[in-house]
C-alpha cells in the first residue's frame, strides 16, 4: 500500500512538473533574430525579428540609450533606420518613433516580423562618437564587431524572454564570443541566450579566425585577435597573458567563478574616431580596440588592460547592486559604488602583478605615482558616491577618476584592513565575503553596502573610512596609510634631474597617429630654452624618427642615458600663420640645446623607511606577499 502510494505521488509530481515546464515555456516566448553578414549595403546590416507573442494593446521596442560599463549616454538607436513592422500577410502595421531609441507599435498581437537597418558606429560622422569597444564595426568580407546592444533590442516588460540569434556568415568566418553556440556550421551560427541582460553582456567578433585557447583548469579562456597586417597573433597574446591570468586565479583564492571567458581583440592601423583606445568589460568577456603595433610595444598594455577587464568576473558579475542587476537601458539609475566596480578592479589589476612579481615594486610605485598625479586633476573633495550616482550628467567630466582615485580608494582600503587585522585580512578577503553573501543572482542595496562590509569583515571601524573618504569629502589619508607599511609619502618635493624640458607628460597621439606636444604650461627652464610650442608635432629626437611605433623606445633610451652637457636636438613640425595673412604654412624646425641639471617639483613621491618597525614590515609583507591560500 505504501509503495503504491509513493509511486502514485511520484507520477503526479512528474506530471505537475511537466505542466509547470510547459506553462513556463509558453509564457517565455523567444525573440528570434536573424542577421545576414553576407549582405552588407552602405555599411549597414539588416536585422530581422520574429517577436515573441505580445498580449499588450501597444508595446514599445527599445534599443539601448546607455549600457553598463560605459557610464555614458550612447543613444544606439540613432544608428537604426527603416524600422518596419508587418503582419502575417506582409501588410504594414503602424509604428511611431517616440525618440532616438524607442518605437511604439500599435497592434503588437498582429506583428509577424520587424525589420530594420543598423549602421556602423565606427564609421560614423555623427556627433557624440561612441567609444569603439562599445560600438559596432561592419567591414564587408573582412570583420564584424557585434556589440549586441547595438543591433538587438527588447520590448518593455519582456527583457527576461529567451533570445535566439541566427547569424548567416561568410565562408571561413568564425564568431569569437563567450557565448556557446547551440548549432554551428560553415555558413550559420545559432546562439540561445536567457535574457536581454545576458545578451547585451556578450559581444561577438566575426572574421577569419586567429584564435588560441588557454586551459585554466576550471575555466577555458579564448583569445581572439584581428590584426589587419598580421603584426600580432592570438598565440603571442595568449603566451603573454597566461602568466597574469594564472596569477589572478591564485589572487582570487585558487578558483575562477566562470567556465568560459573570451578576450576579443581588434587591432587597428587607422586613427580612432573617438580619439580613445582601450577595452570594455563584460561578465564573461572583454572587447578591445587597440593600435596595431609591433608586439614589443603593445604587450604590456594588453597585459595591463587584460588584468583589469578579467577582474570584472568578480564585480559586477558576482557583486553588484540592484541598479546593475536589472539595468534600465533607457533611463538608468546609476549605482553609487563605482569605487567598487571600477576602482577596486583597477587596483587589483596592478596589485596582483606586484604580488606575483610580474612587475617590480619600483614599477608599482611608479604606477601609483601616475594615479596620484592623474587624480589631482579631478575634483578632489567631490564625494565619490555622489559622483557615481550622477556620472551620466552633472559629473560626466569626473567619471575618469574611477580609474585613478577609485583605484587609490582600493589601495587605502586594502592597507587599512591589513592594519586593523594585524595582516590577516585584506581587500580580496572582503571581496570574497561579498561574493559569498550575494553572487550573480542576488544584488545588494546601494545604501546598505558600507554597513554590510563592516559587518561581514568584522571590522566596524571601516565604516568610518567609508563615511569620511568615499561618501564624504575628506581627502584620502595617503601619508597615514603608507606609513602603516613603512613608506614615507610626500605630496610634493624638489628634485634635480636631466630632462627633455619636462614635456613628456604633455605628449599625446592625434588622430593621424602623430606625437604632439599638447601643453607647455609645465615646461621647465630647459624646455623654454629649447623653444617648444604647443601643437608641435615631434618628428625626430637626436636624429631618430619618432612614430607611434618607435616613440617609447627612442624616448626611453634618451631618458636612461642622457647626461648633463649632452646636446639634444628635436625636429618638430610646426604650423605657423603667414605674415599679414590668415593662411598657414607648415615647417620642419630643428630645436637644439645643451642638456643640464634642472630643478623641478615632483609630486607624490615615495621613500622606503629604512628604520621601519617590525609591525610596519609585517603589514608591508602582508600587502606584497601572496596569501598562502592562493
Amino acid at each position: 500500500m505504501n509503495n503504491i502510494f509513493l509511486k502514485t505521488n511520484f507520477v503526479i509530481a512528474i506530471l505537475l512538473l511537466g505542466i509547470i515546464d510547459i506553462t513556463h515555456a509558453q509564457s517565455k516566448e523567444n525573440y528570434q533574430f536573424t542577421i545576414d553578414l553576407t549582405k552588407v549595403e552602405n555599411d549597414e546590416l539588416t536585422i530581422t525579428l520574429t517577436p515573441p507573442k505580445i498580449k499588450e494593446k501597444s508595446i514599445i521596442y527599445n534599443i539601448p540609450k546607455v549600457v553598463p560599463g560605459t557610464y555614458s549616454i550612447s543613444d544606439f538607436g540613432r544608428f537604426v533606420s527603416e524600422f518596419k513592422v508587418r503582419d502575417k500577410r506582409g501588410r504594414p502595421i503602424d509604428v511611431e518613433r517616440l525618440d532616438m531609441n524607442r518605437w511604439k507599435i500599435s497592434k503588437p498581437k498582429k506583428v509577424a516580423s520587424i525589420t530594420y537597418k543598423v549602421a556602423d558606429t565606427w564609421d560614423s560622422e555623427k556627433e557624440n562618437v561612441i567609444f569603439e569597444p562599445a560600438g559596432t564595426n561592419i567591414e564587408e568580407k573582412e570583420n564584424f564587431v557585434i556589440n549586441t546592444h547595438g543591433f538587438f533590442g527588447y520590448f518593455d516588460g519582456h527583457k527576461n524572454n529567451d533570445y535566439e540569434l541566427t547569424f548567416i556568415k561568410p565562408k571561413d568566418f568564425y564568431g569569437s564570443t563567450s557565448l556557446i553556440s547551440n548549432t554551428s556550421d560553415s555558413v550559420k551560427d545559432l546562439f540561445v541566450v536567457d535574457s536581454y541582460m545576458d545578451l547585451a553582456d556578450a559581444p561577438i567578433m566575426y572574421n577569419v579566425p586567429d584564435t588560441t585557447f588557454i586551459d585554466m583548469g576550471d575555466a577555458e579562456v579564448l583569445v581572439s585577435v584581428y590584426s589587419p597586417n598580421k603584426k600580432l597573433t592570438s598565440e603571442y597574446v595568449a603566451e603573454n597573458i597566461e602568466e597574469i591570468l594564472e596569477a589572478q586565479r591564485k589572487y582570487l583564492g585558487g578558483k575562477l567563478p566562470i567556465e568560459k571567458y573570451a578576450f576579443i581583440i581588434y587591432l587597428t592601423d587607422k586613427p580612432s574616431l573617438s580619439g580613445m583606445m582601450g577595452a570594455l568589460e563584460h561578465s564573461y568577456s572583454s572587447m578591445y580596440f587597440l593600435p596595431e603595433l609591433a608586439p614589443q610595444y603593445i604587450t604590456q598594455s594588453i597585459r595591463d588592460i587584460a588584468a583589469h577587464e578579467f577582474f570584472h568576473i568578480v564585480t559586477p558579475l558576482n557583486i553588484h547592486s540592484e541598479e546593475i542587476h536589472d539595468f534600465d537601458y533607457i533611463d538608468p539609475e546609476m549605482s553609487e559604488h563605482l569605487w567598487l566596480y571600477e576602482g577596486v578592479t583597477e587596483y587589483s589589476a596592478g596589485h596582483v602583478q606586484v604580488q606575483y612579481e610580474l612587475i617590480s615594486f619600483d614599477d608599482y610605485l611608479s604606477i601609483l605615482n601616475e594615479k596620484l598625479n592623474a587624480a589631482s586633476a579631478y575634483n578632489r573633495t567631490l564625494p565619490f558616491t555622489e559622483m557615481s550616482e550622477n556620472c551620466l550628467d552633472e559629473y560626466a567630466d569626473q567619471y575618469g577618476n574611477v580609474y585613478e582615485k577609485g583605484a587609490l580608494i582600493g589601495l587605502c582600503l586594502d592597507i587599512t584592513f591589513r592594519d586593523l587585522s594585524d595582516g590577516e585580512y585584506g581587500l580580496q578577503d572582503m571581496m570574497q565575503d561579498l561574493s559569498k553573501k550575494y553572487g550573480k543572482n542576488k544584488p545588494f542595496k546601494d545604501e546598505l553596502l558600507f554597513e554590510q562590509i563592516a559587518d561581514l569583515s568584522g571590522y566596524p571601524e571601516i565604516k568610518d573610512f567609508f563615511d569620511k573618504y568615499v561618501d564624504g569629502s575628506e581627502l584620502l589619508p595617503f601619508k597615514e596609510v603608507f606609513q602603516k607599511v613603512g613608506i614615507k609619502y610626500s605630496d610634493s618635493t624638489i628634485v634635480k634631474d636631466v630632462t627633455m624640458g619636462n614635456i613628456l607628460r604633455s605628449l599625446i597621439i592625434d588622430q593621424d597617429s602623430n606625437i604632439v606636444i599638447s601643453d607647455i604650461s609645465e615646461m621647465d627652464s630647459f624646455g623654454e630654452k629649447m623653444g617648444y610650442m604647443q601643437g608641435d608635432i615631434v618628428r625626430k629626437v637626436n636624429g631618430d624618427t619618432i612614430t607611434l611605433a618607435t616613440a617609447v623606445e627612442v624616448i626611453g633610451t634618451l631618458r636612461n642615458n642622457a647626461q648633463a652637457g649632452d646636446t639634444l636636438t628635436v625636429t618638430v613640425e610646426r604650423t605657423l600663420k603667414k605674415e599679414n595673412d590668415d593662411a598657414t604654412k607648415t615647417e620642419l624646425i630643428t630645436l637644439e640645446g645643451v642638456m643640464q641639471v634642472t630643478e623641478r617639483m615632483e609630486y607624490h613621491t615615495f621613500e622606503i623607511d629604512t628604520a621601519m618597525t617590525e609591525r610596519q614590515r609585517k603589514i608591508l609583507n602582508s600587502w606584497l606577499v601572496p596569501d598562502k591560500k592562493g
